[in-house]
């Protein structure tokens, strides 16, 4: 029986059908590819099933719902951490241990603090732009982002490619979409490291002047490492 817990429906099911393809396929031990959000999916994959796959790559997906790095936080990972733990809490759904739970609550609680001191500070700096939670009226979308999870392995081998310096070529010079283009930047540039630190076995490529649709803005770029990545595979 597999049980499927209201807060990680979308991602859950995602790898669900994901694993059924495959198999429907008869597809032994694929590489899966995909890009931006899909990189929770991935991550999922690789720590749920990665007896079923050969490798994971990530198109300018490696944000931090695919690899949480805990010397940085992540609001959104951070704030829904804490709040399905609050509800676990509060509708008496611990396992086993009240006291555990209470103090991963507590543990959870300067983290939190801090990204919220962030966010603070940067909607008083800049009023014109907010990196709030993403909002979709796409009921999948929404179901995928309140499934994510804080994932700090990939135990498969990996292929992380970050369009980092991006294309902001074609952004006026200021204003919010500008200022969420750099904010992402900067979110890329420290993702690519975390990767390197907490996945070494991870091939980590940083692709200059791209666009997100990287495998579309820097093709050849994409297909030449991609080849280089499966070639080395066992």
């Amino acid at each position: 029986m597999v049980h499927i817990a209201p807060a990680d429906n979308g991602t859950w099911k995602a790898t669900l059908y994901s694993m059924a393809v495959t198999d429907a396929l008869k597809l032994e031990k694929p590489v899966l590819a995909g890009h931006s959000l899909a990189g929770e999916e991935l991550s999922s994959i690789a720590n749920r099933h990665p007896d079923k796959t050969a490798g994971v790559i990530c198109h300018d997906a490696g944000f931090p719902y695919a690899l949480y790095d805990p010397a940085r936080g992540d609001l959104q990972l951070d704030a829904l951490d804490t709040q399905q733990k609050l509800l676990r809490l509060t509708r008496g759904e611990y396992s086993n241990d009240q006291e555990q739970l209470i103090e991963s609550l507590l543990s959870n609680l300067p983290q939190l603090e801090k990204d919220l001191q962030e966010q603070w500070g940067n909607l008083r700096t800049m009023p014109s732009f907010s990196r709030g939670f993403p909002q979709s009226s796409d009921p999948i979308v929404a179901a995928i982002h309140a499934g994510e999870h804080k994932y700090t392995k990939i135990q498969i081998p990996c292929f992380a490619i970050f369009a980092v310096p991006p294309n902001l070529g074609s952004l006026p010079i200021s204003g919010p979409e500008r200022m969420a283009a750099e904010a992402r930047f900067l979110q890329s540039s420290a993702q690519a490291k975390a990767f390197e630190t907490k996945v070494p076995s991870c091939r980590v490529v940083r692709i200059s002047n791209a666009e997100h649709l990287v495998f579309k803005s820097n093709e050849a770029d994409v297909l030449r490492e991609i080849n280089a990545f499966i070639g080395a595979l066992p």
